[in-house]
């Protein structure tokens, strides 16, 4: 199997990576910094388009989109800049739906495709607390593109699942997480192993359970 994992240099990305990897699997990461195969700021589309040349030919049977940020955290009710917004959906929206647009002739070729969406509990509206108002809006509108997605593709066959990784003691998640990265990374392979076309547009929890939207 073929997977390509974007965001794959740290955090979950890279344990994900890694554990397909020692899998026996064929892994394309991508990072901004250069640090993997490819070379993707996911809000660049030039960079996309570099990526997709560099992919010409070659299945991709699993998409990973995991990149994001979490700009906004801490911010205070006055703050919220606009431009922390542009760059909040520019990586966390945007730059998924360019990083499957970018990807879609390699997922065709692929028999049984999958794309899995890395969204968040903080996307739906039954959790929903306050604060961080951006990185919120970001998750719920990636979560409503992956459910779209979903029904786009479905007659190509390409199965599309959205998920939370759970609140994972990462350098985003802090230290105050309810996870480690190695429960987290255990869940979401088990999660992608199960997704299929009868399973395509969920949005499930790592560990398995249906998540409200």
């Amino acid at each position: 199997m073929h997977i390509l994992i974007t965001g794959a240099n740290r955090g979950i990305g890279k344990e994900i990576s890694n554990r397909y990897r020692a899998a026996g699997h064929t892994v394309t990461g991508t990072a901004r910094d250069g640090s993997e195969s490819v070379t993707l700021d996911v809000t660049d589309p030039g960079q996309h388009r570099a990526m997709a040349e560099q992919m010409s030919g070659k299945p991709v049977d699993l998409l990973i989109c995991n990149a994001g940020v979490y700009l906004d955290k801490g911010q205070e009710p006055d703050g919220y800049p606009a431009e922390m917004w542009a760059q909040t959906f520019a990586a966390n929206v945007t730059g998924v739906f360019l990083t499957v647009q970018a990807m879609m002739p390699n997922l065709e070729m692929a028999e049984g495709a999958r794309i899995a969406i890395i969204s968040s509990q903080m996307a739906s509206h039954t959790h929903a607390p306050g604060g961080s108002y951006i990185y919120r809006a970001s998750k719920a509108a990636v979560l409503n593109l992956g459910r779209n997605l979903s029904a786009d593709l479905k007659p190509k066959g390409i199965a599309v699942g959205i998920y939370h990784p759970g609140w994972v003691r990462t350098d985003m998640g802090g230290d105050a997480g309810d996870i480690s990265v190695d429960e987290a990374a255990d869940g979401l392979l088990a999660r992608f192993a199960e997704l299929d076309m009868d399973a395509t547009g969920c949005f499930k929890t790592w560990d398995g359970r249906d998540h409200a939207y």
